[in-house]
């Protein structure tokens, strides 16, 4: 029997050996606070120890520091605080710096059936992983392997393919700027332009939409921008677990007077009450309510209630108030006429039905809206895993430039990125559709012709290796298998590989889910000092040379490119920087095709990013410019005021509002995360700003839903989501066993569960129209007793 069958026996989607019976307490009304410090300072200790803790979480965004390997959330421009993270950004600390090593012993004790049985976070505490591993086809445990035997493995997989395009190369977006721009070159020398990358799983929708409606697919404000805001809205994202240091910035505008909007099914504790922890009142448990206004719009209920707000606009301005700012969209936007005749033609009925929005909350909202001179939206995954997610986001957007509230100081558009570097491995060219004039310089630059087919993105990847047209994944960083729709679906097409390559600091799911060989190749963490040697001799001894220490440089959710320099000794002599392991797979794979100064790269950091300040606009003078006190922001058109679409100016775009059909025992079900995880990285059980602690199988239900089906908190469900079949063919249905309910305030007919457990009910084509992004947050679902 194949290590694969085995693997397949395993995977049955059941609660893991470990999993805990989740206890449910009340709902805290406040966010952070002492609490927060207290689980702080528990977690990086346990984790590091006290030396170790103290040397890390001093050097954690600082201006010489490293950047925090969790959320992109900006740091401050200028001055910055002694303790620059949060909970959330300890645990992501301490998880990578953590003194447990998962290494050949733990390896050799554990088959890979057995870990396959554990939890996340498990094996999230198993520890960092010290050398590379294979395991091989009809083997049950990873063994270790050599660098060299390793890049010669790929080598020889990757050439034996009968096209490039056989092959695709996903990237987190953990990786750095450096190492991202030799990823994207190292593909293209190799042929393809198969780049998936998470941007296709959390924001691809909103740089799809942001792109055709004022031309650039990022946002257009800064952190500056919180503190000159009159209004903030929060539409679709959860600041307090997802995006911690947020709270500091919306604490700071609340305190100059402004109004705050969160548009939400679930009322989050993080907008209800804010204890700062570096703020002695704070930290003796004195909170500040952030949120001004709380909106439960019912699940993808967002077009609706945002068109009724514009609609209340219009009907302002038809009275005679100046509601509009004509001039902005006479001058600056096209499309208004349609849009104008669309939000008039909409009914009152339809948009308070499809939103579950109150009449009088939609015109409270509207009044704020409407007094607001300076005004910021931001989003975030609640908003953009729809299959209405364009249309979500360019709904947003025509709600900021009825206004003009983009390209002014205090007012624009926010996407609120999850990794710390997913958008500056945009920037360094990680798309499988970068643009015609990228290609071009890039290959000018390197003496080469790029290919020009467009490339696979993560949903079509997972289809080209379900169907056996793509045979190798290579895996720059990140958790595939755990961050992917359609979990069985998706760990079938890893199977059918004939190799699987994954670039990691740490064990996860997908790491035991392979094709028919695996790879486990360890990188440096951000925490890390990386040594310019680069080689296993030159650290197999006594500590690194700081004389000769590198650093990497990331971008953040608000397109300012800092460095990043670890400061803690690696957890390994055997580990390799990504630009390394990077160039070694190049000098590998492509040898003599290539005359790229690989090898001088590998050693040299600012070679690497002089190539980039010749390919990559707005990175002119790379080298000088990052070594800045903060870095430097790269261009942004409409920060500016000046839109980059074909046509000069914004555009208004059109969307229906997407309609409920459901059936009477049918509710809609949307995917979320809890405080003690970040994305697919799972530190503990508990999710403490919701009350429940010890256990994650859990699914969230409005107290109606559970009294018309007879349940109450406490019982096991079976939860079923429902998608439609082809044509002429029935329904198709997926699975997700042994969940225990939980009564929650949540929209009638509205539900919700953690990822990566409810990624299982998620069908692969359940997806974006436009962008493709799977639909996490939009399952049709019945639950039945267990």
């Amino acid at each position: 029997m194949t290590h694969d069958l085995q693997v397949r026996d395993s995977w049955n989607g059941e609660p893991p050996i470990d999993a805990g019976t989740p206890v449910v307490s009340q709902t805290p009304k406040v966010a952070t606070g002492l609490r927060a410090v207290v689980r702080s300072v528990q977690v990086t200790v346990e984790q590091m120890g006290i030396g170790r803790t103290v040397k890390a979480m001093a050097n954690v965004n600082q201006f010489d520091g490293f950047d925090c390997p969790s959320c992109a959330w900006p740091d401050p421009d200028d001055k910055r605080a002694g303790a620059e993270f949060c909970e959330n950004g300890a645990k992501a600390v301490a998880s990578e710096a953590t003194r447990e090593r998962a290494d050949r012993a733990f390896f050799a004790q554990y088959s890979v059936k057995e870990l396959l049985r554990r939890s996340d976070s498990w094996m999230d505490k198993a520890g960092r992983l010290t050398e590379p591993m294979v395991l091989r086809e009809g083997a049950t445990h990873y063994v270790p392997i050599t660098w060299h035997e390793a890049f010669a493995l790929i080598e020889k997989e990757l050439n034996a393919l009968p096209t490039p395009d056989a092959a695709t190369f996903y990237t987190s977006g953990r990786t750095s700027n450096e190492a991202a721009f030799l990823y994207q070159l190292f593909v293209r020398q190799f042929g393809t332009n198969n780049l998936p990358d998470c941007s296709n799983m959390c924001h691809e929708s909103s740089g799809c939409a942001l792109s055709e409606s004022i031309g650039v697919g990022k946002g257009t404000v800064t952190i500056d921008d919180f503190e000159k805001a009159d209004s903030i809205w929060i539409i679709g994202q959860n600041p307090g677990t997802n995006h911690p240091r947020m709270l500091s910035s919306l604490l700071t505008a609340k305190r100059n007077g402004c109004v705050i909007v969160g548009v939400n099914p679930l009322r989050e504790v993080g907008l209800e009450g804010f204890a700062h922890p570096q703020e002695v009142l704070g930290l003796l448990g004195v909170s500040t309510k952030i949120g001004s206004l709380h909106v439960p719009v019912r699940i993808n209920g967002d077009i609706a209630f945002l068109k009724g707000i514009m609609k209340e606009m219009f009907e302002h301005e038809d009275r005679g108030e100046r509601v509009i700012d004509r001039a902005f969209v006479d001058s600056r936007t096209e499309g208004f006429a349609e849009f104008a005749a669309d939000i008039c033609a909409e009914s009152w009925d339809v948009i308070v039905e499809q939103s579950r929005v109150p009449r009088a909350t939609i015109a409270e909202a509207a009044r704020i809206a409407m007094r607001s001179e300076r005004m910021i939206v931001c989003w975030a995954m609640g908003i953009t895993q729809h299959a209405s997610a364009v249309g979500n986001i360019q709904t947003i957007a025509n709600f900021a430039l009825l206004r003009g509230q983009i390209g002014r100081p205090g007012a624009g558009l926010c996407p609120v990125r999850g990794h710390s570097n997913v958008q500056g491995d945009r920037t360094m060219g990680i798309s499988e559709r970068m643009p015609r004039w990228f290609m071009e310089k890039l290959g000018a630059e390197f003496g080469f012709t790029p290919p020009e087919k467009d490339g696979l993105d993560v949903v079509e990847s997972l289809r080209a290796m379900h169907e056996g047209s793509v045979r190798v994944l290579v895996a720059m960083g990140g958790n595939l298998l755990g961050a992917s729709p359609d979990t069985h679906f998706t760990a079938e097409a890893m199977r059918r590989c004939s190799l699987t390559v994954q670039v990691s600091t740490k064990l996860n799911r997908g790491h035991l889910v392979t094709g028919r060989t695996g790879l486990i190749l360890p990188c440096l963490g951000r925490t890390e000092i990386d040594c310019a040697a680069g080689s296993e001799s030159s650290k197999a001894h006594g500590r690194v040379a700081r004389s000769t220490q590198r650093f990497v440089t990331v971008e953040d959710s608000m397109g300012k490119v800092h460095a990043s320099k670890g400061v803690l000794e690696p957890a390994s002599e055997h580990l390799r920087s990504e630009v390394e392991i990077v160039c070694g797979l190049a000098r590998a794979v492509l040898g003599a095709r290539s005359s790229v100064a690989w090898e001088a790269m590998s050693s040299d950091y600012d070679l690497i990013r002089d190539h980039i300040s010749r390919v990559v606009p707005g990175c002119e003078r790379y080298n000088e410019r990052v070594r800045e006190k903060g870095g430097f922001y790269v261009p942004n058109g409409p920060r500016d005021g000046v839109f980059t679409t074909p046509s000069g100016k914004a555009k208004f775009v059109v969307h229906p509002i997407p309609r409920w059909n459901l059936a009477p025992d049918e509710l809609m079900l949307m995917t979320i995360r809890t405080h003690d995880q970040f994305n697919t990285t799972v530190y503990g059980e508990d999710d403490r700003y919701r009350g429940i602690t010890g256990g994650r199988r859990v699914i969230f239900m409005n107290r109606d839903d559970l009294a018309q089906r007879g349940l109450k908190s406490g019982d096991r469900v079976d939860i079923t989501s429902w998608f439609p079949g082809s044509e002429g063919q029935p329904r198709e249905s997926r699975v997700a066993k042994a969940f225990m309910v939980v009564e929650y305030e949540i929209p009638f007919k509205c539900a919700a569960g953690y990822f990566p457990e409810m990624n299982v009910l998620v069908p692969i084509g359940s997806v974006a129209a436009g962008s493709n992004q799977p639909a996490s947050k939009s399952m049709v679902v019945t639950v039945t007793r267990s």
